[in-house]
């Protein structure tokens, strides 16, 4: 059962186009695995492409048609090619990772602490996203830390609790500068998530805040 879900305001930026291709990937795969969420961004959408219906028609250039019969005629340039990024870090033992992270180069599983690793998500959409997953082991808690500026968050597999609620697989939490938390893995079994981090996280530990700096969070 998914507790946690993305707001209206990010539901209708996602709609609109208006978020960050790391914020994007991170709501869209939300969306993949939550049908309340699927129907509210079609709402969106919907809501969206009747505003426009509504809009005064704006007068077009006089050359307007004649660019457009002249791009129409253009040789066409092909793509760069792009080859196929390779996935390297593995999901946990029999699932997959989501459609929605289909296109990106998953980077190898990485120390960050003792029963902590780290995998870097490249999107080739938009490169400057930082988006990371985490696997962390049971009972295992990350630094206690806040946000200097937004942290969206997916739980892909397994459970932690960060003092202000329980988040399972399906689960979805947008945190910033307001939140003060430390993420606690439950005892049951390992946790996967995919963040996208706008800004830095702000660790209280030195330890954690050299870390931190390191896989670039």
């Amino acid at each position: 059962m998914i507790r946690h879900h993305p707001d209206d305001s990010l539901l209708m930026a996602q709609a609109a186009g208006r978020l960050d291709g790391g914020s994007a990937l991170v709501l869209a795969t939300h969306a993949e695995g939550c049908e309340q969420c699927r129907e509210r961004l079609r709402g969106f959408e919907v809501l969206g492409g009747a505003l426009l219906e509504q809009l005064e028609p704006t007068a077009m250039a006089d050359d307007a048609l004649s660019r457009a019969l002249a791009a129409i005629d253009a040789p066409e340039t092909p793509p760069p090619h792009r080859p196929t990024p390779l996935r390297r870090a593995a999901p946990p033992e029999g699932r997959a990772w989501p459609r929605a992270m289909e296109g990106c180069a998953i980077g190898p599983w990485r120390w960050m602490a003792p029963g902590m690793r780290f995998s870097r998500v490249t999107l080739p959409w938009d490169q400057q996203a930082n988006v990371i997953l985490l696997r962390i082991g049971a009972g295992k808690l990350l630094g206690r830390h806040t946000h200097s500026d937004s942290e969206l968050t997916q739980v892909l597999h397994g459970s932690f609790h960060d003092g202000r609620a329980l988040f399972s697989a399906g689960d979805f939490d947008a945190t910033d500068g307001s939140i003060l938390h430390q993420p606690a893995v439950e005892p049951g079994g390992e946790c996967v998530c995919l963040a996208a981090v706008s800004g830095r996280l702000v660790f209280e530990s030195r330890v954690a805040r050299t870390f931190g700096s390191l896989i670039g969070i």
